[in-house]
């Protein structure tokens, strides 16, 4: 049995019944897998066992997953909640109010939670435009989570997240690899050569190739080349096609992205011409990566997932009403993270934005050191709704704003100026092409309940 939530979702719940029979005990063990992250290990859903039924709330990952292994699974979709997105800007504003009176914001009422309120997010937009800066492919890692020792669950192929997101991933890293030029590296080559040696003899198959056939004058050697045409880009370019052929039978799946996937095939396969079709998996197990061509481990270690997730068989690549998944989950508020400083770098140069910069045990989303426009920035895709949550994320930033190194890094003489503090979160706004993001701190954005506190919501990619 399948359970669908939303992202943001309010609850949905799952009585104990199975073929009409109460059974509680099964469902009181079931508990909610942690996404691992080097942050801070969070749950993928939300899990409440009541007295009848099986509360869930969906958090900040999309994907699917086993509840009960075999029988029941949670699919978490990304859609967005248009009345929430709409609440918190709303209830920001009202915080000078609240802290007069002291007034709690109630929680969203229970009929926001139907399907009309949503809108679909375009999470593969949000991937595409995060690899348009090559310092920003280098914080894709660990965006996804996926068990494959789990058993595959079966869903409705429209529903696949997995695929596209994979595909739109490897193909990025591929587009870096290109412009940056192929690695070249030493491989192996047999060839049957005339009236010459090189390298070794390969004497067992030089006697059944040309002592046997009385070819006195041919030699079969191995040797060393040094060139592109090894295992690694043999292996990249057998991936490319299984992606290759996956978009043109699946243009559906990609939300109206699939020419940017299109441009960035036709981008990357002239430069594997002179690379052989011909690669062993087994391989790459015991490759040394070269740290001046690191975008290679994690373009192998993606196109690994994605030939996994074929079974290694070309024809899975084509289209279907079911297909079978493992279990994952997406990273989506570092998805987010990676959209805002897409953003950030339309605004600022590469060295005026510090990402995820870290001191003491706290790790700042970013620092701007721009002269003139230093702040500490926040992206915050998850939603709040009571006041004292606003409140406490607020202080979060704050406090950011008052490590000493963080005045250091922003060269400010002065320890008792105040650093200015802004917090990015989604809009109900939709992205539109000739969008270009403005870090403007006035009265508009201010959050006037504190002293140099903003706020900008940024327009979403919605499908």
């Amino acid at each position: 049995m399948e359970i669908t939530l939303f992202e943001h979702g309010k609850l949905g719940c799952c009585p104990f019944l199975d073929n009409g029979k109460y059974q509680f005990e099964k469902y009181e063990r079931i508990e909610a897998r942690l996404f691992p992250s080097k942050r801070n290990d969070q749950k993928c859903f939300k899990i409440i066992v009541g007295s009848n039924a099986l509360h869930l709330s969906a958090n900040y990952y999309i994907g699917v997953d086993w509840l009960i292994e075999n029988e029941h699974f949670i699919q978490v979709k990304p859609k967005l909640n248009k009345a929430i997105l709409d609440r918190f800007n709303n209830e920001v504003n009202k915080l000078e109010t609240e802290l007069k009176y002291g007034n709690e914001i109630e929680q969203i009422p229970d009929n926001l939670n139907f399907e009309a309120n949503y809108k679909e997010l375009d999470y593969l937009k949000i991937l595409l435009d995060a690899f348009k800066h090559s310092v920003i492919a280098e914080h894709t890692r660990d965006l996804v989570f996926i068990d494959w020792n789990a058993p595959e669950i079966e869903i409705q192929q429209k529903d696949d997240a997995l695929t596209p997101f994979l595909v739109v991933q490897f193909l990025n890293m591929l587009k870096h690899i290109v412009r940056k030029g192929l690695k070249k590296s030493y491989y192996k080559v047999q060839e049957n050569l005339n009236n010459r040696i090189k390298g070794k003899i390969l004497v067992g198959t030089n006697i059944k190739q040309n002592v046997l056939k009385n070819r006195l004058t041919k030699t079969y050697c191995e040797y060393q080349q040094f060139g592109i045409d090894h295992k690694e880009n043999r292996f990249l370019k057998k991936v490319l096609y299984y992606c290759s052929n996956y978009v043109n039978q699946n243009a559906g799946f990609f939300a109206g992205n699939q020419k940017s996937l299109e441009q960035l095939i036709s981008y990357c396969k002239p430069a594997f011409e002179l690379v052989s079709d011909e690669t062993e998996i087994t391989a790459l197990k015991n490759i040394i990566h070269n740290p001046f061509f690191k975008e290679y481990k994690e373009a192998i270690k993606i196109g690994e997932y994605i030939l996994k997730r074929f079974a290694y068989n070309i024809s899975n690549t084509s289209a279907s009403k079911q297909i079978k998944t493992p279990p994952f989950w997406i990273d989506m508020p570092k998805l987010f993270e990676l959209y805002v400083y897409h953003h950030l770098l339309s605004a600022f140069s590469a060295s005026e934005v510090k990402f995820q910069f870290s001191t003491y045990g706290n790790i700042l989303d970013f620092l701007i050191t721009k002269a003139g426009q230093e702040m500490v920035v926040d992206a915050k895709y998850k939603m709040k709704y009571r006041s004292s949550q606003i409140h406490e994320d607020i202080r979060q930033v704050a406090g950011y704003a008052r490590l000493n190194k963080v005045y250091e890094a922003l060269k400010f003489d002065d320890c008792n100026e105040n650093i200015d503090c802004l917090i990015i979160y989604p809009s109900n706004e939709v992205l539109k092409d000739d969008y270009k993001f403005k870090c403007v701190l006035n009265d508009n954005s201010a959050i006037k309940a504190y002293r140099q506190v903003y706020k900008i919501g940024i327009p979403m990619p919605y499908i």
